[in-house]
């Protein structure tokens, strides 16, 4: 018995975690709009962005290096932040947590709809990440809030 009990437990350790679907919000304004409202509402939370990562730049200018001529984005940014309360308070539930800090907000556009800007965030483990995945919800909200 105590060996089909560890066989279990192994096969439900092993077993592939999907990570739900980004929260995602559409809005019909100009990338540079999108990205501007953006980091004023990580500043109107009271957060500082730590790095904006220019994702789109960088697959627009490494695409024929890696034999493609697919355009991904018309824009596409991802904003990094951390909060030292939610944080904390994460942590302090779960100390692995650290692995999700910092926290990042993406806004893109494709090209096969212009003008339709893209806001959106991981979810994370709902328990314990809930106060993380509440904060990124409000801080979408805001930014797209018209």
């Amino acid at each position: 018995m105590k060996a089909l009990r560890l066989s279990l437990a192994l096969i439900v350790m092993s077993a592939p975690v999907f990570a739900e679907p980004p929260a995602t919000v559409t809005v019909k304004d100009s990338f540079d709009n999108v990205t501007f409202a953006v980091q004023n509402a990580i500043t109107n939370a009271g957060l500082v962005v730590e790095a904006v990562s220019h994702t789109g730049d960088m697959l627009e200018r490494t695409k024929a290096d890696v034999g493609s001529t697919k355009t991904i984005f018309l824009h596409a940014e991802v904003y990094s932040f951390c909060s030292a309360v939610v944080s904390r308070a994460v942590m302090e539930a779960d100390p692995t947590n650290l692995q999700f800090c910092p926290y990042h907000i993406f806004v893109a556009e494709r090209p096969e709809a212009p003008g339709q800007i893209i806001v959106g965030h991981e979810i994370y483990p709902h328990g314990t990440m809930d106060r993380v995945n509440a904060l990124l919800d409000a801080i979408v909200k805001d930014a797209t809030a018209n």
